[in-house]
C-alpha cells in the first residue's frame, strides 16, 4: 500500500497510509491542499489529489453549531480590546499610515472650505503619495525628514511670489514663441517654458547643497529633486484646474485634473532629479561646476520642452519622451561610479 509523508512548513510528517491521511483530513489536522509526497516514486502532490486517486471524498466534521464555534474562538480573539490601546494601536505604523492616506480624501469632505482650497488638499493628498513613493525607493542616510517638508512647502511659496506676484516669468521672450507654429514653438517651449521652470526647481536644490554640512550624495539630491518637483507640479496642477481646467466639458477636465494631480506632478519630478544629480556633482567637483549647472538645467529645459510640445499634437510622442526622461535618470544613477572615477582624475 502506498505511503506518504506530509510536507509542511518545509518539514516532512510521516510516512502515512492513504486511510490515516483520510483520518488526519477528517479531524481537521491536515487540509486538502496540504504538500504529499510518495515515499515510493517521490511524486510531489496535495492531499486533494491522493485522496481523489483513490476515490476517497473526507468529510470534515463541524466543530459544533456556529455558536459553539463562535465560544471556542473566544471574543478576546474577535474584540481584542488590549489591541485599542494607545500603545499598541501605533506599533504597526504601516497599518496606521495606510489608514490615513486611505481616509484621508473621505475627511477632507467633512471640512467646509473654498474650491481653490479643496484642488490644494486634493493635489496634497497625491503628491503625499508620491513622497511616499519616493522617500521609500530613494532615501538615503543624508535625507531627513525635516528637510523634505522644508524642501516642499518652500519650493512653492517660491514658485508662487516668482511666478504670480512678481511675474518675472514674462520677462522671458521666448514665452512669447509659445503659441506659433511648429518648429519655431518649440524654441518657446524649451527656452521659455522649459528653462523658466527647470531654473525655478532647481534653485532650492543649489540652497541644499550649499548649505549642507557634508558633502551631499548625488542620490540624496536625486531624492530632493523629486520632492522639488512634486512641489511645482503641486503648484502648477491647482493653477491648471482653477483657470484653465474649468473651461473644459466634464470628461475633459476629469481627465485633465486627474493628470495634473498623478502623471505630470512625476514628470516635473524626474526632470528636477535630473537636475539635482548634476547638481551634486557640480558641488562634489567645482571644476567641471560650469558644464555639470549647465547639464543639470538643459537637460530637464529640453525633455520638458519636447514634451509640452507634441502633448497636444502627438501623445505618443508625448510619451516617449517622458520615458526617454525616466530611462535617462536610470542610467545615470547606475553609472555614477563611472562619474566619479572621470571626474576625480
Amino acid at each position: 500500500m502506498a505511503s506518504y509523508y506530509i510536507v509542511r512548513n518545509g518539514r516532512d510528517y510521516g510516512p502515512y497510509d492513504i486511510h490515516t491521511v483520510l483520518t488526519y483530513t477528517e479531524e481537521g489536522s491536515v487540509v486538502a491542499n496540504d504538500v504529499v509526497c510518495d515515499v515510493n516514486t517521490g511524486e510531489v502532490s496535495t492531499v486533494r489529489e491522493v485522496l481523489k486517486r483513490a476515490g476517497l471524498r473526507p468529510k470534515v466534521a463541524h466543530g459544533g453549531s456556529i455558536g459553539s464555534q463562535l465560544h471556542k474562538i473566544g471574543s478576546d480573539l474577535i474584540l481584542p480590546k488590549e489591541s485599542f490601546s494607545t500603545r499598541e494601536l501605533f506599533s504597526d505604523k504601516r497599518l496606521l499610515l495606510l489608514a490615513i492616506v486611505g481616509l484621508a480624501p473621505t475627511l477632507v469632505l467633512l471640512i467646509p472650505m473654498p474650491e481653490i482650497a479643496v484642488f490644494y488638499v486634493i493635489a496634497l493628498y497625491f503628491s503625499c503619495i508620491w513622497g511616499l513613493f519616493f522617500y521609500y525607493f530613494f532615501k538615503t542616510p543624508q535625507v531627513t525628514l525635516r528637510t523634505t517638508i522644508t524642501l516642499f512647502f518652500l519650493t512653492q511659496i517660491f514658485v508662487f511670489i516668482v511666478w504670480d506676484l512678481f511675474g518675472l516669468v514674462r520677462f522671458n521672450p521666448f514665452y512669447a514663441l509659445v503659441n506659433t507654429p511648429f518648429p519655431i514653438d518649440l524654441l518657446g517651449f524649451v527656452f521659455g517654458v522649459g528653462l523658466s521652470e527647470e531654473l525655478g526647481k532647481m534653485i532650492p536644490l543649489i540652497i541644499i547643497c550649499r548649505r549642507a554640512k557634508e558633502p551631499v550624495l548625488p542620490r540624496t539630491l536625486v531624492y530632493y529633486g523629486l520632492m522639488s518637483g512634486i512641489a511645482f507640479g503641486v503648484f502648477e496642477g491647482v493653477q491648471y484646474q482653477v483657470l484653465e481646467n474649468v473651461k473644459l466639458d466634464y470628461t475633459s477636465a476629469f481627465y485633465a485634473n486627474i493628470a495634473r494631480l498623478t502623471s505630470l506632478p512625476f514628470l516635473h519630478a524626474i526632470w528636477c532629479a535630473i537636475a539635482g544629480y548634476f547638481i551634486a556633482y557640480a558641488h562634489l567637483y567645482p571644476r567641471y561646476r560650469r558644464s555639470l549647472y549647465l547639464l543639470a538645467l538643459f537637460i530637464p529645459a529640453i525633455l520638458h520642452g519636447l514634451y509640452d510640445t507634441f502633448c497636444q499634437s502627438s501623445t505618443v510622442i508625448a510619451v516617449l519622451i517622458s520615458l526617454v526622461g525616466v530611462f535617462l535618470l536610470m542610467a545615470y544613477l547606475k553609472r555614477s561610479t563611472d562619474y566619479r572615477s572621470r571626474l576625480r582624475n
